[in-house]
């Protein structure tokens, strides 16, 4: 079975803003170890071709504003 790292999309990162914009939610199978809590895609491709993870993002439903 492959490895999985599973991310989502941080909530209070905003577009053009320079900062890390996935969370790591968690690892499946493998010796992996992730110390980080927000993490780049680039980043996680490389780590994820490294060891030969897939990487799993999660879909966060956006709630609308009820007026």
């Amino acid at each position: 079975m492959a490895s999985k790292i599973f991310v989502r999309e941080r909530r209070k990162v905003e577009k053009g803003e320079k900062k890390p914009r996935f969370r790591v939610l968690a690892v499946s199978g493998g010796d992996l170890k992730i110390y980080a809590h927000h993490i780049r895609k680039k980043e996680l491709e490389q780590m994820a071709k490294a060891v030969g993870a897939d990487v799993v993002y999660i879909e966060v439903e956006k709630k609308e504003k009820n007026e």
